[in-house]
């Protein structure tokens, strides 16, 4: 059994140590988690400088003495390995780019949302063991199906594998990483007022540097998504993030939508990707409109419109990646909107997740033994009856 990992809790809060035992006790008795706390980042250097098993640092942005925000430039002087997750104020945008930029792999909002922390958690020490394992073997990495590995590995580790299911709406994701990786994601925010945020995207390029792209812009979209309500402008606000730093010149389409549980309406914007398809109850489905915005990260300060679609009990929207209708078959064929089409024609599925099986699945059998070079990734989310 592999020791526990040990996670550094950094604020000045006194209130925080005792609530942080009590909440994570089952994981601590478990010998997954172990804890460690200073109240300010002077101290924390000096655990760190002390404890050289520390892997993950879980910290607050105001504190005395030193910063959570000055803490995150020194870290990597100490470990560059270490993991760092940043607690900042609900919308705090301004200080979560800067924490970002400054090496934070994630964030948390106060309050505290402990489920929220957990999942948060779970995927920083995921990463951070993936990261550790693809470090240890850097020398043995003489093919690029290696470095591609590797970036399989950092794709999987920060993907969600719990989806939200409230009053009348279910939620399933998938991902089937090619030989050749890409830099496919999904993510699924849960937001205000019953409200929940879908992405899926697609970068370009394939190997580590489109894995690290696709980091990138997943806690870009996330950020975003937090501090604002309209789809449209997350993607203007996304667009120009990436476009700030972005000196490889890469690119990621991206799909974002909001769902109002208490409505049935799905608001969304593209910005380059595939077109949605809106399946009806009796397998019937139809492409959802365009609305005319192009891959992020290559055009500064450009306004993604939007546009919104009100489900029917029944009826499910289904968000997926090319890799998907450019799957082809041996004799160079692709699959196609047309054949997306007839698998929910055939038999409407009753949930996403049969939804995205039954695609998974029929892709598979229509590109039997052919090497595919693009991951397959789908989204859907149902409206259900109750």
């Amino acid at each position: 059994m592999e020791p526990p990992y040990k996670i550094l809790v950094v604020d000045d809060e006194p209130d925080l140590e005792p609530l942080m035992l009590q909440r994570m006790r089952r994981h601590i008795r478990a010998g997954k988690y172990t804890f460690v706390f200073a109240q300010n980042g002077v101290e924390a250097l000096e655990r760190l400088s002390a404890e050289d098993d520390i892997d993950m640092v879980l910290s607050d942005i105001n504190m005395p003495r030193m910063d959570g925000l000055t803490l995150l430039d020194q870290i990597p002087k100490v470990d560059p390995n270490i993991r760092s997750v940043i607690v900042s104020a609900y919308g705090d945008m301004k200080n979560i780019r800067t924490a970002m930029n400054r090496g934070a792999f994630d964030f948390v909002t106060k309050p505290l949302d402990f489920a929220d922390l957990q999942i948060t958690i779970d995927r920083t020490l995921s990463h951070m063991t993936e990261w550790r394992e693809a470090l240890s073997s850097r020398d043995k990495l003489v093919a690029l199906q290696n470095e591609l590995n590797v970036a399989s590995q950092i794709q999987q580790s920060i993907l969600p594998t719990e989806f939200p299911k409230g009053s009348g709406y279910e939620i399933y994701a998938s991902m089937e990483p090619a030989r050749n990786v890409g830099g496919d994601f999904f993510d699924v925010l849960t937001l205000d007022a019953g409200m929940v945020g879908l992405a899926i995207a697609d970068v370009s390029d394939k190997g580590v540097p489109a894995a690290l792209f696709m980091m990138s812009s997943r806690t870009l979209l996330k950020g975003s998504a937090i501090g604002i309500g309209e789809p449209g402008q997350v993607l203007s606000e996304v667009n120009d993030l990436l476009h700030e730093d972005n000196d490889t010149g890469m690119f990621v389409t991206i799909l974002y939508a909001v769902y109002s549980s208490s409505t049935g309406e799905l608001t969304y914007a593209n910005g380059g990707h595939n077109s949605p398809l809106l399946v009806h109850a009796d397998g019937t489905s139809s492409l959802l409109p365009l609305t005319g915005g192009i891959a992020l990260g290559v055009v500064p300060e450009l306004e993604y419109q939007q546009q919104t679609v009100r489900l029917a009990p029944g009826e499910f929207v289904f968000l997926y990646t090319d890799g998907v209708t450019e799957a082809m078959n041996a004799e160079g064929e692709e699959f196609g909107v047309e054949r997306l089409q007839d698998v929910f024609a055939a038999g409407p599925p009753e949930d996403p997740k049969a939804a995205n099986e039954a695609v998974f699945e029929a892709v598979s059998e229509f590109a039997g033994d052919t090497d595919q070079s693009d991951d397959i990734t789908c989204l859907a989310i149902y409206r259900s009856e109750s």
